[in-house]
């Protein structure tokens, strides 16, 4: 991947934007050579004088010796200069923009050549200032702002890397964005707010015959005309460009101008206070979830419980979210593969999105996610940048200890850390065969995170796990490419194979010795860039597997689920306990297999859980649970201690929350013991675990009154817009922030 490491960089117009790119790349990279150029004789005396660029020439001159060329000039000059570029950059040379409307740029690039076309990174710095000019620059302007990319399918994802390390190095945060939206996105955000500060200022103006609407104006006056001290004619050029989009959502705004008009003629108060709050509460979530300094600041998250009321009738078809497990490799593969890779079906969850954000501030372009698709322009093995402040992993245990398998073997050190519930769960079962592949990684004294990884050699090693655990194997594997030589893993039960799986679908060879349980990877080589499609979450879908089975009268059908050998012991669990389950339409997407599941009421019987289904069903045993409170009989589950790691005590969260619920439970170390009976209503406490909560909400359905369930904000980690699916389905739940039962 081209470095910027002793590259010229060569900036286009030296004004607020040019000139603090120019001031933030000299305070950081004394070893980029930084060339200017202006149509102001006197901004390019300045920045000379100022060191701000190191020399300076004539057009042609600067362009054709730059490495990467940033182009800080308005669209319409943009566009304009465009045509002349490819006769003028050489052959290596990186393109980048800095405007704010994209539509026309791309069309003026229609017309290059197509080697052009993959070295131009479309992109958009999120800053700026009601100043302008070279004077007003700032060398910290793009400090912990976002700075956009929207590059075309046909750019190389070198080229993107090398524009995504420039922005690092101005501190910026580097998002991805289709090209369409982003100009759709910031016609709303950005070009309307501008405008209507300009309007309201102009109206104002030709109000006043004096200066007295301006001295008793008050502050809200000052922070909503803000915007209109920006540079007339620099938006006046934004507001041309971007006409369609703008024109379209002043249309809907005028719209609503003339609702809330009505409203105050009609002194329809109730309305207008309404509209009021939808809009207070909109910007309030903004402001807590989107506008930060610092992207490891935890926001204290509102408590949601569920209410259900009993008696629900399951019925109909649905598509569950995509796979939690194949979500999170599909980023980290995409990632340090070499090229592009195109994700769809992508898990929209809360833990996969941290997963995301962290190869992101890693140096890694990610376009979306928008309705389950993402494009990902992969840096290479060794291509990953030292994050800047430490990754957040959220609930996600899947996240924090495959990415130790990653950052273990890098050349940087860095930070792994969780929320309160992550920050509980034990991480000694990584960072003991890490070490001894040679990684050099720090705990808390209690074996918890944070995970502290100095960047060290890795060198392979053969490692018995103690444990069946897909987590565990997985960030080995992962480890294992980075380490010299060969690593084997043998598992004493089989687990979870997407990691190999998807290794290979990557190009990247994993073998498999069957009668040994032995996975080997051989370190040093390289991931080519692969299209992923993910089916949907077989975890997910068992909540409603399960539902249909134990309604009274009931039957769903689940489309697209993943049925990957070592994920579906859920199914076999249930059909042992008598369910109606019927799977069509077998077919294998991307190495993985796929089917439609259809599950019909039934009289359910208990059983005992058979020691080879444990592994491969542990993530369904809260909704297994369920399952054996409405059998007949008395179900046993042992050997499952692992259900005391997860995202709570789940062996004590569902016994705790069956007995309220009127069930008969014993627990023991590794398991516990159900008798099947009758279920009552009242009120359980999910222990902020996704899982959990869903099982419950579940269960409510043979409840003989209504069920609350607490602490029930983490369900978005792995299935976001869970109850609206639920309703769907028949089960009648509603959703409550901060209720009481």
């Amino acid at each position: 991947m081209p470095s910027l490491n002793n590259a010229s960089v060569v900036i286009l117009g030296l004004g607020l934007i040019g000139g603090s790119i120019a001031r933030a790349l000299k305070a950081q990279a004394t070893n980029i050579c930084l060339v200017g150029y202006d149509s102001n004789q006197q901004t390019l005396k300045s920045a000379i004088s100022d060191k701000i660029i190191d020399k300076t020439g004539d057009l042609q001159e600067c362009v054709m010796s730059a490495d990467v060329l940033v182009l800080a000039l308005p669209p319409r000059l943009i566009a304009e200069l465009i045509p002349e570029l490819p006769g003028l950059v050489s052959g290596h040379t990186v393109i980048t923009d800095v405007a704010s409307v994209k539509y026309s740029i791309k069309r003026s690039l229609k017309s290059t050549p197509h080697d052009f076309q993959t070295r131009f990174v479309l992109g958009h710095p999120i800053a700026g200032s009601e100043k302008s000019g070279y004077a007003a620059g700032n060398k910290r302007l793009f400090n912990n702002r976002n700075v956009i990319l929207t590059p075309d399918s046909a750019v190389l994802a070198s080229s993107v890397a090398t524009v995504n390390e420039l922005w690092r190095l101005t501190g910026a945060n580097v998002l991805g964005l289709e090209l369409e939206r982003h100009d759709r996105i910031l016609a709303l955000t950005s070009h309307l707010p501008h405008l209507l500060a300009y309007a309201m200022v102009d109206t104002l103006a030709e109000q006043s015959k004096s200066d007295d609407i301006f001295r008793y104006a008050a502050g809200g006056f000052a922070d909503f005309s803000r915007l209109s001290s920006s540079d007339p004619e620099m938006w006046s050029e934004i507001f041309l460009a971007n006409a369609s989009e703008i024109e379209q959502i002043l249309n809907v705004y005028i719209e609503r101008l003339e609702l809330f008009k009505e409203f105050i003629k009609n002194e329809s108060r109730q309305e207008l206070a309404y509209r009021f709050n939808s809009a207070k509460v909109a910007r309030d979530y903004f402001m807590q979830n989107h506008y930060t300094e610092n992207e490891t600041v935890q926001h204290p998250m509102e408590l949601i419980n569920y209410l259900i009321e009993p008696g629900g009738e399951i019925k109909g078809a649905i598509r569950v979210p995509g796979d939690k497990s194949i979500s999170h490799r599909a980023i980290i593969f995409g990632a340090i593969a070499d090229g592009v890779s195109e994700v769809t079906g992508f898990l929209e969850g809360e833990d996969t999105l941290k997963t995301l954000a962290a190869f992101q501030e890693m140096g890694v372009t990610i376009i979306g996610p928008h309705d389950g698709r993402i494009v990902i322009y992969g840096v290479g093995v060794d291509g990953l940048k030292a994050p800047r402040i430490p990754l957040y992993m959220g609930n996600s245990g899947t996240a924090i200890r495959l990415l130790a398998g990653v950052l273990a073997g890098q050349k940087f050190d860095s930070q792994l850390l969780g929320d309160e519930s992550l920050n509980q769960r034990p991480m000694k079962r990584i960072s003991e065969p890490l070490s001894k592949l040679g990684a050099n990684i720090k705990l808390t004294s209690g074996g918890n995170p944070p995970i502290n990884i100095c960047g060290n050699k890795l060198t392979g090693v053969r490692y018995d796990m103690k444990i069946a655990s897909a987590q565990i194997k997985s960030c080995l594997l992962l480890a294992g490419i980075y380490a010299e030589d060969t690593t084997s893993i043998t598992e004493p039960a089989p687990c979870r194979d997407h990691t190999e799986r998807m290794l290979n679908g990557f190009g990247y060879p994993v073998t498999r010795d069957e009668a040994k349980g032995e996975i080997t990877i051989l370190g040093g080589g390289r991931l080519t860039a692969a299209n992923v499609e993910i089916p949907a979450d077989i975890s997910s879908a068992s909540s409603f597997m399960v539902a249909a089975a134990i309604s009274r009268i009931g039957e769903i059908k689940l489309n697209h689920v993943g049925i990957n050998p070592t994920r579906t012991g859920i199914l076999s669990l249930l059909s042992l306990m008598g369910a109606n389950i019927k799977i069509e339409n077998k077919r294998e997407i991307g190495g993985e297999p796929v089917g439609d599941i259809t599950v019909r009421s039934s009289v359910l019987n208990a059983i005992n859980v058979p020691a080879e289904l444990i592994a491969v069903s542990i993530d369904e045993f809260p909704i297994f649970c369920v399952a054996a409170a409405c059998a007949e009989g008395t179900t046993l589950l042992r050997g499952a201690e692992e259900l005391r790691v997860k995202e709570s005590d789940r062996i004590e969260a569902m016994a705790a929350g069956l007995r309220k619920l009127g069930i008969k439970v014993q627990t023991f170390a590794d398991g516990l013991q159900i008798e099947g009976g009758t279920l009552k209503g009242g009120e359980v406490d999910s222990y902020s675990d996704h899982r959990v909560a869903m099982a419950f909400v579940v269960a409510a359905l043979r409840a003989s009154e209504p069920v609350l369930v607490k602490n029930c904000e983490n369900v978005a980690t792995s299935f976001p817009g869970f109850v609206k699916v639920a309703r769907s389905a028949g089960i009648n739940v509603t959703e409550n922030i901060d209720s009481t039962y």
